[in-house]
């Protein structure tokens, strides 16, 4: 049985975008009528207000029941999945900068729970599914799971998580929520947004990121990784030069490595410049597009340290480029589906400030667990069927 079922396909609203100055909006509509119709994917970031997220929805191989229970969580259906037309060049692997003490451990292992926290790149991943799928073909077989917790325009004080609240009632928000999540491993992706504040603000931002890493270790208990911003590019219309941005951003990226030597934790660098002739094609300086964003996967994938159940260190997957998007397509699915747990529609009314409303249907937020679980299950046994654990040399 396929991993999808390719002839019905949807996917949710679109969001409105606004990050570093820049702003973009981009709608579809979501009429039942226009269920089987062909309709761009959208993948502008989000305002930090709540609102609803472009993804395609294609139908899983699961039971039928658990399709209707998200349908009748109100999920819009429109839209058919972004397929990508062509395969980005070889990405060629980057130096890796790690802290010392921490180079020898691997950075995923099987059986991690992974949770992703960060600004607008990494929600944006909901969207593209590219660091997943990647990651999933180096691990094969080794299962792992992924939690993407990305909110657009976000910075280390949660300045975007806050919803109708304080910044600081959204950074409690991001830590128990972690927590609930019981992460082995957190990724905190922070910095391209504080970065403009300047020389003056690197104080802060580097007391803070401390203040984050330890209160998710706390809270958690889990394995820290920290992922640089990659560096902005040049744009065509209007030309903007970001030379002078990139030094700067370069030494907040310098104390992001500082940070994670002294936590003893593994940085993964995307600072480093790309290979000639290379770019991540965001038009806005900022937002790479879809090859772009698997660039950006190739880039941190390279820089994984990997290892099986038996403490095996070479796993992985060969998944020809259609079996790919096949694959991209059910992790994106995969992601919609916990994106409408943790933010579901109507959140104001479920447990926001109109809650005495209509906070009874807060109960039908956690149906999407199952619905999660077996789409995680249903990607699993798809990658088995084509995949073999490599022995790390020298062990029988």
């Amino acid at each position: 049985m396929p991993l999808i079922d390719s002839s019905t396909s949807c996917g949710p609203n679109s969001p409105r975008s606004t990050e570093g100055g820049i702003h973009q909006r981009a709608w579809i509509s979501s009429t039942a009528q226009q269920w089987q119709t062909e309709s761009a994917l959208s993948v502008a970031g989000m305002n930090p207000s709540p609102r609803k997220l472009a993804m395609p929805l294609p139908q899983f191989a699961f039971p039928k029941t658990l399709l209707v229970a998200v349908i009748l969580a109100g999920l819009a259906m429109t839209g058919s999945p972004q397929v990508l037309a062509t395969e980005p060049p070889p990405v060629a692997k980057p130096a890796t900068t790690y802290a010392s003490s921490a180079s020898a451990q691997p950075i995923l292992r099987a059986n991690d729970r992974v949770v992703w926290i960060g600004p607008t790149w990494v929600e944006r991943d909901v969207n593209y599914g590219q660091v997943e799928t990647e990651l999933l073909t180096r691990m094969g077989s080794q299962p792992f799971t992924l939690r993407n917790l990305g909110w657009s325009g976000d910075t280390v004080w949660a300045e975007s998580r806050g919803i109708f609240d304080a910044p600081a009632v959204g950074y409690s928000r991001l830590i128990e929520l972690a927590k609930e999540l019981k992460p082995t491993t957190v990724w905190l992706s922070y910095g391209v947004n504080e970065s403009w504040a300047g020389a003056a603000g690197l104080p802060k931002f580097t007391a803070q990121y401390r203040q984050l890493a330890n209160d998710i270790t706390k809270a958690t208990g889990a394995r820290l990784v920290f992922i640089t911003p990659y560096p902005f590019e040049k744009t065509v219309s209007p030309v903007r030069d970001p030379s002078g941005q990139n030094v700067m951003l370069g030494q907040y990226v310098a104390a992001i490595k500082q940070l994670a030597a002294e936590l003893n934790a593994p940085v993964i660098d995307l600072f480093t410049p790309l290979a000639a002739g290379e770019s991540l094609k965001a038009e806005n300086g900022l937002h790479p597009d879809a090859i772009g964003e698997q660039i950006i996967a190739r880039r941190l994938a390279n820089q994984f340290r990997y290892a099986a159940e038996d403490g095996s260190a070479a796993v992985s997957v060969t998944v020809p480029e259609p079996d790919r998007e096949e694959l991209r397509q059910a992790v994106v699915a995969k992601n919609t589906l916990f994106f409408h747990r943790w933010r579901p529609q109507n959140i104001t009314y479920l447990t926001g400030f109109r809650k005495h409303e209509q906070g009874n249907n807060a109960v039908e937020i956690a149906q999407f667990d199952p619905l999660v679980d077996a789409a995680e299950k249903s990607i699993q046994q798809w990658l088995s069927a084509r995949s073999e654990v490599k022995p790390t040399p020298g062990k029988p």
